[in-house]
């Protein structure tokens, strides 16, 4: 029981909840997770690390990047409570608009042909412009 505990403690909070679902749709590295989240470097690397040791994420790193990804055979009650994740949030505004906001990202970034700190800032300014501000 207390490791079910534990992992609903997990996604009891919404940046994490958000993160798992991303990356449950791609390999994604902290800068692009700032990005899409307008989640501060320290908040969404706390909660990717709780996410990594709670048992859900794997780790590589390229260079001075770090990239995420959901955990390669993960166990079946993370399996289990990501799909319910999934399932229940796959109409929730800020789920679509996370997914919408990971495909301009991931544009935004292959036409400018690199993913660093620089792509991101310019990704978040031009975001901000389409948006009116934010």
């Amino acid at each position: 029981m207390r490791e079910l505990l534990g992992i609903f403690k997990l996604v009891s909070d919404e940046l994490r909840v958000r993160i798992l679902l991303l990356l449950s749709r791609k390999e994604l590295s902290v800068c692009q997770l700032m990005g899409i989240t307008w989640a501060s470097q320290p908040l969404v690397s706390r909660n990717l690390s709780l996410l990594s040791r709670g048992g859900f994420l794997d780790e590589r790193r390229e260079g001075k990047l770090r990239f995420y990804s959901i955990r390669k055979g993960l166990a079946p009650d993370r399996t289990a409570v990501l799909g319910l994740l999934r399932s229940l949030l796959k109409t929730d505004a800020r789920y679509k608009d996370d997914r919408a906001t990971l495909r301009e990202c991931s544009r935004f970034q292959k036409n400018a042909g690199k993913c660093d700190m620089k792509t991101l800032q310019e990704f978040m300014a031009w975001k901000k412009r389409k948006e009116g501000g934010r």
